[in-house]
């Protein structure tokens, strides 16, 4: 790609500069002509390779399967269903790989192998699956059935999020009340307990010796979470074969370890019913689902489950081997296969457990608030015991 400065005259005869990507100077006349502009000078300013990042946002990629989907079941050739799209992309990267699979496509490549190139914007599923709509002539159906599956993973991704942020939210509120409280309120009490003459409590020596540790360190304390954070990655990627226990004491921890098997098996679901239904090989099917498994516990079930089923054991029972997905989707595997409906079985497996995570993450959002509001008023009490305590004790002993 090339990122073109130019210079324009609109149809009033005024002058028109700005910077737009293109392939050459051609498509660059090409394009500001659908602009209503007609070109005067060009300068390129940078070559070569598309910009480097985070992968595509998930909603520019609803928008580029529903648009492309409408597009060829009105249709408008692929070509120039991709270069419509590209002049009506905002998001810079994506416009320049759309660019780029237009490059590749006119080069004699299929659109499948094209995206094949992009592994940052297309994974392994979105490939095999139009590569399946391909071959079987049905590319339209497979990018509805591409644009319902990322909208529904982007449903997915945002109650997760919703779970996190309050408890993030809140939990952030009361560390900023907890160093408010140690740095400067609880030094102050400090001098004044100290002065009264009495021996103090444990609680009370207890909350000034973590006062005087936050007062003289809090620059650690509060670089210590991320500290933590990035010595466990470096851990991780230092030594590989901790991953697969950690992925498995994940899926045994008490209320997160259920959610996520319940999100890993409706990911799962939702992509092998679409895999299936767009007419990929079963084999390949399994193979393509172990990439986004995203856990390596269910990756090697899955690995397993192609194992057996290579070996000659049907869907079913490979998956009962296993012993990583509950009794509910063994009935639906073996009631599909039975009736030849596995995707719709799979879809059904798919949508109870979306439903089961939407109620989940609910009855975790309701509990949240009392716990924080709980682990607040504890904090609370301990300052407010270990200061007044002694203060109590000292008008108790007056009285006397």
């Amino acid at each position: 790609m090339t990122l073109f400065n130019y210079k324009a005259v609109d149809p009033d005869g005024s002058t028109v500069r700005g910077s737009i990507d293109a392939l050459n100077l051609v498509d660059l006349e090409r394009r500001l002509e659908k602009m209503g502009l007609d070109l005067v000078t060009a300068s390129a300013t940078r070559l070569g390779l598309l910009p480097m990042g985070r992968s595509v946002p998930r909603r520019e990629l609803i928008h580029f399967c529903f648009h492309l989907e409408k597009l060829l079941r009105a249709g408008v050739p692929i070509l120039e269903g991709l270069s419509d799209l590209r002049d009506s992309l905002e998001h810079r990267r994506f416009r320049a790989i759309i660019a780029s699979l237009t490059e590749a496509i006119e080069g004699g490549q299929t659109l499948s192998q094209a995206m094949n190139g992009q592994p940052r914007a297309f994974d392994g599923v979105f490939v095999s699956l139009i590569h399946a709509g391909e071959t079987s002539g049905r590319l339209p159906e497979v990018l509805g059935h591409l644009t319902e599956s990322l909208k529904w993973r982007d449903e997915l991704a945002s109650q997760t999020k919703k779970l996190a942020m309050y408890p993030a939210f809140v939990g952030s509120l009361v560390i900023a009340a907890t160093f408010t409280l140690m740095l400067y309120m609880v030094p102050q009490l400090k001098l004044f307990v100290k002065n009264m003459g009495h021996a103090l409590p444990w609680q009370t020596r207890a909350l000034f010796m973590v006062s005087d540790l936050l007062v003289a360190y809090w620059h650690i304390a509060l670089l210590l979470p991320l500290l933590l954070a990035a010595a466990a990655r470096v851990l991780l990627h230092a030594t590989p074969h901790l991953r697969p226990h950690v992925d498995e004491l994940k899926l045994r921890l008490p209320f997160i370890g259920i959610l996520l098997r319940k999100i890993i098996i409706a990911r799962f679901a939702n992509t092998f019913a679409m895999l299936y239904s767009s007419g990929v090989p079963i084999l390949q099917a399994i193979r393509t689902t172990q990439d986004g498994a995203g856990n390596l516990e269910i990756r090697r079930g899955l690995e397993r489950v192609e194992q057996l089923v290579m070996e000659g054991q049907n869907i079913t029972t490979a998956f009962h081997h296993t012993r990583l997905f509950p009794p509910l989707v063994i009935r639906m595997l073996r009631v599909g296969e039975n009736t030849g409906t596995l995707d719709e079985a799979l879809a059904n497996v798919s949508y109870f457990y979306n439903r089961d995570i939407k109620e989940s993450v609910e009855k975790a959002q309701q509990l949240i608030e009392p716990v924080l509001t709980l682990l607040l008023g504890c904090l609370l009490g301990w300052i407010m015991l270990a200061v007044l305590g002694p203060v109590y004790d000292i008008i108790s002993a007056i009285r006397t």
